[in-house]
C-alpha cells in the first residue's frame, strides 16, 4: 500500500563488489530489467554493486542478505536516499512525509502517530471491517451493474480502495462517476508514469536543473496537479474542522499541530501535514488494487483454484452474511490463494530505496554510512530454495500436508524491518474482505472468443497485470 520513490531500473549499471561496496569494478555496464537483476545475481551473488547516474548503489538479492540487511541491520539500513526531485511540491527538511522522510526523530515521530491514528480509527477492529465491508458492498453492485458483460476491473478495482484510504484520511467517500475522483485517478497514473526512467534520476542528481522556469512543470505537472487537488480537499477539511470530534487522520494530524505550537522542530507543521497525508493517501491507492487486479487475472487463468476459494467461502461464510476477518482463521486455501497473489504478482520488485546511516557489513561485504541499497525483493519472493514452483502461481506454497496455512519467512512484500509499510495491516484487511465478497457473489470467466489473459507483468516502478477483460457473473 506505501508509494515508493523508483530506482530507474533503465539507468543501471553494474560493477562486482570485490570485498567492500565501493572496491574494484569488473567493468560489467549494462541496462538492468528485473530479468537482468536476475542474471547478474546468478553470476555476482547475493550482493553487489551498481551506478545509478554516477551515485554508487549496493543491490542485495536472495532471502539471506535482504532479510540480514532489513532486520537484523535495520537501525545501520533504514534511511533513504535523498529525494530533491520532490523539492518543487514542497518536499523538505521540515516536510518530509513518512515514506521518505530520512531514519530520524521526525520519521519515528510521524510513524508512530500514523500507526496509533490508524488503530485509533478502527484498523484490526469490526468498525474498519464493516467500512471496508460496505466499500466492498459498492464494488459488488457495480460489477453485477455490467450484467454479464466483458469489462476490464481495473478502474472500479481502484475506486473502491481509493475510497477506503479517502474515508480513513479525509472522511469521504466518492461515487465511482464522481468528476473529482476520476481526475484523481487520472492524475495518480500520471505522475507514477513521469516518476520512472532515466530522467527523473538526472534531475534527483543535479537539482539545480529544477530552478529552470517551467522544466519542474513540465516534467512532473503531474505530481503537482495530484498535490493541488488533495490541498483542496485539506482546505475543505479544515473548514470543518472540530477538535473535539476528530473524524479522520487529518483531524488527528491538526490536533498535534495545535499541541506542538511553540516546540521547535516539530514534524507536526503545516508543509508536513499535506505530505504525511499525501504519501498515505496515494500509497494507498495504488498498491492493494494492483494485487486485486493480478487476483482476477489469476483466477481467469485457474479456474480449479477459483472454484476451491468458493467452496471454501461457501462453507465456511455462506451467502447469507458478509466475510469478516475471523472468518479468515478458518478459510486456509482462500488465505493461501491470497498470499500466493502478492508472491506471484510481486507488485514492488525492487522496494523502495534505503540507505546507510552508518558503516555497516553485510554478507561479508562492508558498506559505508550513505550507501543507497536496493533491496531486490522479487529475488526472495521468487528464491528457487524456498518456493516449489517459483515461477509459477502455486497456492501450495502456503499449505503444509495436511492443508493448513504456513507462511514461510520469505513471504515479505511489504519489505521488513523498521521500515516495512506501515500499510500492511490495512492492506491484508482490503485483501481478505474485497476477495471473499466478490468470490461470494461471481464467478469470473473469459469474455467468450477471448484466450486466457498473460500473466507476464507490465514493470516499470510496479509490476502490475497487463490489461484485461472478464465476466462476472452472479452465483
Amino acid at each position: 500500500m506505501c508509494l515508493p520513490t523508483p530506482a530507474a531500473p533503465s539507468s543501471i549499471r553494474t560493477s562486482h563488489l570485490t570485498g567492500d561496496a565501493t572496491g574494484n569494478a569488473r567493468g560489467v555496464r549494462m541496462a538492468v530489467s528485473m530479468d537482468a537483476v536476475f542474471i547478474l545475481q546468478r553470476k555476482f551473488g547475493p550482493v553487489f554493486s551498481v551506478h545509478i547516474l554516477w551515485r554508487p548503489v549496493v543491490v542485495l538479492s536472495g532471502p539471506d542478505a535482504v532479510r540480514e540487511a532489513l532486520v537484523h541491520r535495520s537501525e545501520d539500513t533504514s534511511g533513504r536516499p535523498p529525494s530533491p526531485v520532490y523539492g518543487h511540491v514542497g518536499f523538505g527538511p521540515d516536510a518530509q512525509g513518512v515514506v521518505l522522510a530520512q531514519y530520524g526523530e521526525a520519521w519515528k515521530e510521524q510513524r508512530r502517530f500514523s500507526l496509533s491514528t490508524l488503530r485509533n480509527l478502527g484498523l484490526g477492529k469490526q468498525s474498519l471491517e464493516q467500512w471496508v465491508t460496505s466499500e466492498a458492498d459498492f464494488l459488488c453492485s457495480a460489477f453485477a451493474s455490467k450484467e454479464g458483460r466483458a469489462f476490464d476491473p481495473s478502474h472500479l478495482l481502484t475506486c473502491s480502495v481509493t475510497n477506503v484510504i479517502s474515508s480513513l484520511t479525509y472522511a469521504t467517500r466518492f461515487g465511482y462517476d464522481d468528476p473529482k475522483l476520476q481526475r484523481l485517478l487520472e492524475l495518480l497514473q500520471r505522475s507514477l508514469r513521469e516518476d520512472t526512467g532515466l530522467l527523473r534520476e538526472v534531475v534527483n542528481e543535479v537539482p539545480a536543473l529544477l530552478r529552470v522556469p517551467g522544466l519542474a512543470r513540465r516534467l512532473f505537472g503531474a505530481l503537482k496537479g495530484l498535490l493541488d487537488i488533495l490541498d483542496e480537499f485539506l482546505e475543505e477539511h479544515k473548514a470543518a474542522w472540530d477538535p473535539a470530534q476528530p473524524r479522520d487522520l487529518t483531524d488527528a494530524f491538526l490536533l498535534e499541530m495545535e499541541k506542538a505550537k511553540g516546540t521547535p522542530g516539530s514534524s507536526f507543521n503545516p508543509a508536513n501535514l499535506r505530505m504525511v497525508i499525501g504519501d498515505l493517501f496515494t500509497a494507498g491507492m495504488v498498491t492493494s488494487a494492483t494485487t486485486l487486479r493480478w487476483a482476477l487475472l489469476l483466477l481467469l487463468r485457474h479456474p480449479d483454484v477459483q472454484r476451491k476459494v468458493q467452496e471454501e467461502v461457501d462453507a465456511v461464510i455462506g451467502r447469507s452474511r458478509r466475510p469478516t476477518m475471523k472468518d479468515q482463521a478458518r478459510m486456509p486455501f482462500t488465505s493461501a490463494v491470497i498470499h500466493e497473489v502478492q508472491r506471484f504478482g510481486d507488485i514492488v520488485p525492487l522496494g523502495v530505496p534505503h540507505m546507510t546511516t552508518r558503516d555497516t557489513e553485510i554478507q561479508g561485504f562492508l558498506i559505508p554510512k550513505g550507501t543507497t541499497l536496493i533491496t531486490n525483493l522479487s529475488s526472495v519472493l521468487k528464491d528457487e530454495a524456498t518456493w516449489e514452483q517459483p515461477y509459477r502461481f502455486y497456492p501450495e506454497h502456503f499449505l503444509d500436508a495436511e492443508g493448513r496455512f504456513v507462511k514461510p519467512e520469505a513471504f515479505m512484500p511489504f519489505s521488513a524491518g523498521r521500515r516495512v509499510c506501515l500499510g500492511e495491516p490495512l492492506a491484508k484487511m482490503e485483501l481478505f474482505l474485497f476477495f471473499t465478497c466478490l468470490l461470494q457473489d461471481f464467478s469470473f470467466v473469459l469474455p467468450p472468443g477471448h484466450s486466457k489473459p498473460s500473466d507476464k507483468a507490465e514493470v516499470s516502478f510496479l509490476s502490475a497485470p497487463q490489461p484485461f477483460e472478464l465476466c462476472a457473473v452472479p452465483r
